[in-house]
């Protein structure tokens, strides 16, 4: 196990009722590795919006707000050592965490925030500018951890992400003492990669490129490697098995022909990752020398 249920963390993301994206991914994993969860939905969606149109299920701003003034003030706040943030309804549920992280820091300096800004992808944003602007002002400043994907990250630094020293620059200049960056450019042919940046040490964890994957992985990937540091991994350890398990899990899925994760079925993915994972030292840009 990674953790125990004295490491409880919140989870802030999207609900589906059919499906593993958003909170389904990373409450499954999150628990599968040992962990109490505290599960906050920002929305409930039938299934994944690419699966077609569906009704939304929204929350008033204003009820947002109370719920997070009820965790803030639960006689079991104590149990939480992480928070996790995935996708946000509207920009007022982003300023709302904002404030829990902010409360919730006060009583546990060492708390991890863990944002990853799902916003967009390849295509552009999938939010309102304004979700999306309330994240990299508000979230990404008090984030412990952040895990964009390359074109969020792109999005959040208002650079052009050509290759890994520019992913490495945007990065660091986020702000996150710790950033991982899926969707990295790979060194190897037909592959990807996730990219990590902490203190001076810049690592790049790959694999093949699995085609027509599932949603949910960049949720899934959040929650399993920060339930890995929360156990207490080292940090290349804790990417080496977090890369691997979300791996094994999509190519499992994609075998079965899934149009969603099967975590369910893939349990002992999460827990013991038997997938190879290339893993790679970069240069830091710390590290450079100065010209």
């Amino acid at each position: 196990m990674s953790g125990t249920s004295a490491s409880a963390v919140i989870v802030i993301s999207s609900h589906v009722m059919r499906g593993s994206v958003g909170n389904r991914a990373a409450v499954f994993a999150l628990e599968t590795l040992g962990h109490s969860v505290w599960a906050v939905p920002t929305i409930v969606l039938p299934w994944h919006p690419g699966h077609g149109r569906s009704t939304r299920l929204t929350f008033d701003e204003a009820e947002f707000e109370k719920a997070m003034d009820d965790l803030i003030a639960s006689p079991w706040i104590g149990e939480v050592k992480a928070v996790l943030s995935g996708y946000f309804a509207n920009a007022a549920q982003a300023r709302s965490v904002a404030r829990l992280v902010t409360a919730l820091r006060e009583r546990t300096p060492d708390l991890i925030y863990a944002c990853d800004p799902v916003i967009g992808d390849l295509g552009g944003l999938y939010v309102a500018e304004e979700t999306a602007e309330a994240i990299r002002d508000h979230l990404i400043p008090l984030a412990s951890l952040a895990t964009p994907n390359r074109y969020e990250l792109a999005w959040l630094s208002g650079a052009a992400l050509e290759d890994s020293n520019a992913i490495m620059a945007a990065a660091l200049a986020l702000g996150p003492p710790r950033m991982l960056v899926t969707s990295a450019i790979s060194m190897i042919a037909g592959g990807t990669g996730n990219l990590y940046l902490s203190g001076r040490s810049a690592l790049l964890a790959e694999h093949r490129s699995v085609d027509n994957p599932p949603n949910g992985l960049g949720d899934l990937l959040s929650a399993v490697f920060l339930s890995r540091l929360l156990g207490g991994l080292e940090e290349e350890r804790a990417l080496q098995l977090a890369t691997a398990s979300v791996f094994e899990v999509v190519a499992r899925a994609v075998k079965r022909g899934s149009d969603e994760l099967t975590l369910a079925a893939d349990a002992s993915s999460l827990s013991t990752p038997m997938a190879m994972v290339q893993m790679r030292r970069l240069l830091h840009p710390a590290q450079r020398p100065k010209k």
